[in-house]
């Protein structure tokens, strides 16, 4: 009997917090963790369509030479006008984004395989003045 009364103690006090909707009694529950998961870009609606944009809201573009998944053709000078969008060392692929290699060892996200850059001619977010389309650079944008 009293090992009855223990057990039935015991299943109370570990359903009363339940019951009472997490209210009362017991400690807090811990703060949700940060998302290490969290996308390095998203899409915004446009007049022109749908684009990609960095987090701050940035026009991202691609380059039409970068087609082989695995590194960016844009390097050196190149990066004066096309600013890689960087990724962090222990960057992970999330989603249809990919971490690519880059020649001076450091790592920049692609989309669907693309490399991903900015352009410093786009002074405020939402601009597009990066798009050169004789130089075959284009707005990324989430079908390509």
């Amino acid at each position: 009997m009293l090992r009855f009364v223990i057990v039935a103690a015991a299943v109370a006090l570990s359903t009363g917090q339940a019951l009472a909707n997490g209210h009362g009694g017991g400690d807090a529950p811990p703060p949700p963790k940060p998302d290490a998961t969290t996308s390095p870009a998203r899409v915004v609606l446009t007049k022109q369509g749908p684009k990609l944009v960095d987090l701050k809201g940035m026009t991202l573009y691609y380059y039409e030479r970068d087609t082989t998944g695995k590194t960016s053709n844009c390097n050196g000078k190149c990066t004066e006008s096309w600013v890689p969008l960087v990724a962090p060392a222990d960057a992970k692929a999330i989603g249809d984004f990919t971490v690519i290699g880059r020649n001076d060892g450091s790592k920049m996200w692609a989309y669907r395989y693309r490399p991903l850059y900015t352009s410093p001619a786009d002074k405020t977010p939402g601009e597009v003045n990066g798009n050169a389309t004789t130089l075959q650079w284009r707005v990324a944008r989430p079908e390509d």
